[in-house]
């Protein structure tokens, strides 16, 4: 096999997979804001969701900023040399890595070092299987952390929260099924896509729920129970009212597989694996002998013109909306006359801030005064150019729920009166914005490039020893759009969508199959 030839075709797998959404499931994107109400903020939301899709495309650049921890899965005819082809795929990946198409989220889980590289223990995961064709088949898909962190395994019988008593069959697993929707919420950047695996331990299960990502929205499960179980997730999972962003709306869930393997007696587990609307997975038909791409999957059937969509939404979309400027510094005053459900636009000076950072702020003094100043849950993809200067490639928010046991007393010892992220914070950071005086402002999950056109400059960087995702970047940015969900008066978006959708999910209770 030419190596250098499959070196480029891996590394074209890697730069499509993080750049380009499938058709498939830019065509179930385009579906859910069919179905939105106009002027909703789920609507904005999906706007903002197509907009970053376009940009994405036109940049060439990581639609979401984390690129999660690369997964392959790779079939091979008998013959061919894996150890090479190992090699070979951690080549492109330190590559793309290098080129801004993938951010560095190798890890050490002991010291905390990032690699920078993307390489380490266990990373990238590339997972091999011989078969009897003659051709090389590698999918790649690249799921991020804010999904990731929202998998989740039952273990039957057990009983769930608004569902009642699960039992070994196939109604218990429609239950754990339509409850893993509704404990996703906004964190894993909604609407998302599940893939459920029955059966197995806990390890194979979790790679049984994930190897269903790989399948196409569109194909048909060969079991036809399992058939009518994913069509009466999809009609139903949307009934929750989780919505977009989990701002609440018609369209919570975009797309359902389930396989199932077989199990011990003594386990049954059902393993779901959630993904968020930014469904970054591809895959090729590699020539053996050549190392060339030879087609590749995921391309049957329509595309959508997202252009022409985005300036439909746009004519339709409600004028005259009230939206607030803010600039930093921001006073007292300005966050309290801010109410749940404002649409704020922000200029001026914004600071990234993410798990490193909160921990390391509890024991230490800041960097710089942060009094008045807005707080960023982002871990963006930067790049530095020629002349040392450092430029934004990505920068969506991350979600915030992992800053909770920090977040409150972060913000009165420092002065910080806004802190933007995504899917919502718990009751002890909505305490101390109502004594402190501060706002929780969501972001759209997944929206890197969007939100990349709006920082203007790199005006700084500090704790550059946590890594890049990890460092505290000082931005500038103009009209940084994100939505009040959390505000100074008690009132929380997030805590009133999740009592909603709990008292819904309660309407599935009742024995179905």
């Amino acid at each position: 096999m030419n190596l250098n030839q499959l070196r480029d075709s891996m590394y074209q797998l890697i730069v499509e997979t993080s750049t380009k959404l499938p058709k498939d499931v830019r065509r179930a994107i385009r579906e859910a804001k069919i179905r939105e109400n106009i002027g909703t903020r789920a609507a904005m939301s999906l706007d903002t969701i197509t907009e970053n899709i376009i940009m994405a495309d036109e940049n060439v650049s990581p639609i979401c900023q984390d690129t999660g921890l690369p997964t392959f899965k790779i079939k091979t005819p008998v013959g061919t040399n894996q150890i090479e082809m190992k090699k070979v795929i951690r080549e492109a990946i330190v590559q793309a890595t290098k080129d801004g198409k993938l951010r560095p989220n190798a890890v050490d889980s002991l010291t905390g070092e990032n690699s920078g590289d993307n390489l380490g223990e266990g990373v990238p995961v590339i997972k091999f299987e011989q078969w009897e064709n003659d051709y090389i088949e590698v999918r790649l898909i690249l799921k991020g952390g804010g999904c990731e962190n929202k998998n989740i395994q039952y273990s039957l019988p057990c009983e769930i929260e608004g569902l009642g008593r699960a039992g070994r069959d196939l109604d218990g697993i429609r239950k754990c099924i339509m409850h893993s929707v509704y404990q996703a919420q906004g964190q894993g950047c909604s609407a998302g896509f599940i893939g459920v695996g029955i059966g197995g331990d806990r390890t194979s299960g979790y790679d049984l729920a994930k190897a269903q990502l790989f399948r196409p929205l569109d194909d048909v499960n060969p079991n036809e129970d399992l058939h009518k179980l994913e069509e009466y997730v999809m009609e139903n999972a949307n009934k929750l009212g989780i919505g977009t962003m989990g701002f609440g709306g018609e369209t919570t869930l975009l797309g359902c597989k389930i396989g199932v393997g077989h199990r011990i007696p003594a386990s049954f587990y059902v393993s779901v694996a959630y993904n968020c609307w930014a469904y970054r997975r591809q895959g090729v038909v590699i020539d053996p002998e050549t190392g060339e791409i030879k087609e590749w999957y995921y391309q049957e059937g329509e595309d959508v013109d997202f252009n022409k969509l985005l300036e439909e939404a746009q004519q339709q979309a409600t004028e005259g909306k009230k939206v607030v400027e803010l600039r930093a510094p921001v006073t007292e005053e300005q966050i309290r006359s801010l109410k749940m459900g404002d649409v704020v636009k922000i200029s001026g000076a914004m600071h990234t801030g993410r798990d490193a950072i909160h921990k390391y702020l509890m024991d230490n003094d800041a960097p710089i005064d942060l009094n008045g100043q807005i707080i960023y849950h982002c871990g963006p993809v930067m790049l530095k150019d020629e002349n040392g200067k450092w430029h934004v490639k990505a920068a969506g928010p991350t979600t915030s729920i992992r800053e909770e046991p920090y977040q409150g007393d972060i913000m009165k010892k420092f002065g910080i009166r806004a802190v933007i992220g995504k899917g919502g914070m718990g009751p002890k950071t909505l305490k101390a914005l109502q004594e402190h005086g501060g706002v929780y402002l969501n972001a759209i999950g997944g929206a890197a490039q969007y939100y990349a056109d709006c920082i203007k400059e790199v005006e700084g960087v500090d704790l550059m020893e946590f890594g890049i995702p990890e460092a505290m970047w000082h931005l500038r940015v103009e009209g940084f759009t994100a939505v009040v969900t959390m505000d100074s008066h008690g009132n929380s978006l997030h805590e009133d969508v999740e009592k909603s959708s709990l008292e819904k999910l309660a309407q599935f209770a009742d024995k179905v199959f």
